[in-house]
């Protein structure tokens, strides 16, 4: 930090914050848009902040129902990882890990990329060969994997149950360049970008209707702070995916869930990466600031609350104590619950809606936050291009009538081995 920055710091601290300047400007909406990117979340801003940087195209708005961060954004685990094994998603993911890599160059901004590790256990030969084929895919795709066996995580995790557990630990997949990013700092990073290179972000603004001309196309959206014009909406909602999308009658195949996330309290490092369970779906890493952030499925009904019940609670406690039971000595801080876009193969979709000028980026399932700057800069692509980034050219919503589903199982619909 040089001495003007900290002067810098100083002087604004003692002044009570009265200095601190908007990190974005929050603007009104204008009458008129060549692009709306609906949804204001990492994965809305990624999108406004590429159009703007690749593509030129700076007459763009984001519109957000609430306040910058309010969502999906803030509500999950912070994990970024490229451990994926079929193709259409291997590429995807390690596009993403790339641009994680370079994010805080990019933005000039501190997103808090923690590369420490995701370590992925097994519990039986099966799950091991299904590593070693995953792990093979990965490195043939340019990311990283390696094998570890009981004695090998035990160097890296010697705090977890090796002696009388229900569910032995056989060994690892461990992708040393996954580990974390601090959700907010992502969202406020790209906030800044996009506005400072003439991208609108209108909070407060809830789309409550899709505009049609009279050839079916979509040209504007409703919104609660009157109509807005465009020639190309984009849809970045998450877990409110289907109820946009059907204000423009459009069904799609998704069905939304809440997810919810814990912290304990904060405690000294003993959490070296982000370690996940094989024989049940629990992943746990700690934060900077002390705690355990830890979670697993999904709630078992359909939602749009961002609220969960007890039964996950239970289920997400049971999978931690069976690898690590000194985590029952941990008192838990708070906990919350996000609402998850869960398409049918648990694969995301970016394209073309049916209707003329309505895109869709949505179903991201357990993957959302660890997409956000492919999936911003994929979306991007499409909305200036109409033509598909090849990294994302799988993510068709056509897939499900055609059948070509992208079914990683462990990675989006399927709890285990997540």
């Amino acid at each position: 930090m040089t001495r003007f920055s900290i002067l810098s710091l100083v002087r604004n601290a003692l002044s009570g914050h009265r200095r601190w300047t908007p990190t974005w400007r929050d603007a009104s909406p204008r009458s008129s848009y060549d692009i709306i990117v609906v949804g204001g979340g990492g994965h809305g801003l990624a999108t406004a902040y590429y159009l703007a940087k690749v593509h030129g195209l700076r007459n763009v708005a984001v519109v957000e129902k609430g306040w910058i961060g309010g969502g999906n954004a803030g509500r999950n685990t912070t994990i970024i990882r490229s451990n994926y094994g079929l193709d259409g998603n291997t590429e995807f993911y390690e596009w993403s890990m790339k641009l994680w890599e370079g994010l805080e160059q990019e933005l000039n901004y501190n997103t808090m990329v923690s590369q420490r590790g995701v370590l992925n256990l097994y519990h039986s030969d099966a799950q091991r060969d299904a590593f070693v084929r995953r792990g093979i895919t990965m490195r043939l795709n340019g990311a990283d994997a390696e094998l570890l066996d009981a004695e090998a995580v035990q160097k890296i995790a010697p705090f977890l149950n090796y002696e009388q557990a229900r569910f032995p630990i056989m060994g690892g997949l461990l992708q040393r360049r996954g580990g974390t990013a601090r959700h907010d700092a992502v969202v406020w990073g790209y906030a800044r970008g996009a506005s400072d290179l003439g991208v609108d972000i209108v909070q407060n603004c809830e789309v409550t209707g899709i505009l049609r001309d009279h050839q079916g196309a979509a040209i504007g959206v409703d919104t609660t702070r009157g109509q807005i014009k465009a020639k190309k909406i984009g849809l970045s909602v998450a877990g409110s995916s289907s109820r946009v999308a059907a204000l423009a009658g459009l069904r799609l195949p998704i069905e939304s869930h809440v997810l919810q996330a814990f912290v304990s309290e904060a405690l000294k490092p003993v959490i070296p990466g982000v370690i996940t369970f094989g024989a049940g779906h629990f992943y746990i890493s700690q934060s900077d600031k002390g705690g355990l952030v830890f979670g697993g499925d999904i709630d078992g009904y359909n939602s749009y609350a961002s609220r969960g019940n007890l039964p996950t609670v239970e289920d997400v406690c049971e999978g931690g104590m069976a690898i690590m039971p000194m985590i029952g000595r941990a008192r838990m801080l708070r906990s919350w619950g996000g609402i998850c876009d869960m398409s049918m193969d648990g694969s995301p979709i970016i394209d073309r809606t049916p209707i003329d000028g309505l895109y869709l980026n949505g179903g991201w399932c357990y993957g959302g936050f660890k997409a956000t700057p492919a999936a911003g800069w994929c979306f991007a692509h499409l909305l200036a291009t109409d033509r598909p980034y090849q990294a994302a050219a799988a993510y068709r919503l056509d897939r499900f009538a055609t059948g070509h589903l992208i079914d990683e199982k462990g990675q989006g619909a399927q709890p285990n081995l997540h």
